[in-house]
């Protein structure tokens, strides 16, 4: 029985109980990827964060996600949280993570928690009946164009449209893409919730990676760069977006909830 060291972290959150909850679990080198799947179903949070040291020095860390069903492409609050975790060991300002198709991802430390640098994820409008179909909604559709991950924003007229939508999950789980439904914010400047059915997620509590293509997206629509969002979940979380050229910043805390050992069968 081997073990590894591991911490159960709350993401954009400023307490326990909220927030978007992850695993991040540092690795002295990258185990089987069947095994990696088990543990992230295991922990069977939205996502856990592996990270290895990066030996090839282009940065700090390689950084993995994976949900419990599936490896993921790019995932914010994870990186939030291993940022969190990593800084608070090392003592440092700041920690970057090389991946495997978002590039290399850097975490800050602010006053006020970290702040996350993303790529942006562009769109174009589009249609999807079957999806609109699926969420029980009538309303303007806008597909990725960039960005590491497939990615749908629906835009509904207002909050209370976002927070009354009850979709169909099961034929959203034959959609395989992320889908964003968001509109103008009451005491912020956007809302959103996030529904990923098909990567073993049926809704996301706060999805950075969301945010990557929402900043864009409202800062178009709103005509500035810096942005408050809120994800409407169950559990709920808030985001300060800060456009950056061909990145966006995403700002909020992260708190330690479990920090121990996961014991692996050898």
């Amino acid at each position: 029985m081997s073990t590894l060291p591991y911490w159960h972290v709350d993401a954009f959150a400023d307490r326990p109980f909220t927030g978007n909850q992850a695993a991040v679990m540092p690795l002295s080198g990258w185990l089987p990827d069947a095994t990696l799947q088990r543990i992230a179903e295991e922990n069977n949070f939205a996502e856990t964060a592996f990270v290895v040291r990066d030996d090839g020095g282009a940065s700090d860390w390689e950084l993995r996600w994976f949900t419990p069903t599936s490896e993921v492409a790019l995932c914010g609050h994870a990186t939030l949280a291993a940022g969190h975790v990593l800084l608070g060991r090392e003592k440092k300002d700041s920690v970057s993570f090389r991946t495997r198709k978002a590039g290399i991802l850097e975490v800050r430390g602010i006053d006020q928690g970290y702040e996350l640098a993303l790529p942006i994820t562009t769109v174009k409008e589009a249609e999807y009946p079957a999806l609109l179909s699926a969420l029980h909604v009538n309303a303007p559709l806008f597909e990725s164009v960039s960005g590491a991950e497939q990615t749908t924003i629906v835009l509904l007229e207002n909050e209370a449209a976002v927070r009354a939508l009850n979709p169909d999950m099961r034929a959203l789980g034959k959609i395989d893409r992320m889908v964003i439904c968001t509109a103008p914010g009451e005491e912020t400047d956007i809302v959103s919730r996030v529904f990923v059915p098909a990567w073993g997620v049926p809704e996301d509590s706060v999805t950075g990676s969301a945010h990557a293509a929402l900043a864009p997206f409202w800062a178009e629509r709103l005509g500035r760069d810096t942005i408050s969002a809120f994800q409407a979940s169950t559990r709920g979380g808030l985001l300060q977006c800060r456009m950056d050229g061909e990145r966006v910043w995403l700002g909020g805390p992260c708190v330690t909830v479990v920090e121990g050992n996961f014991h692996l069968p050898e």
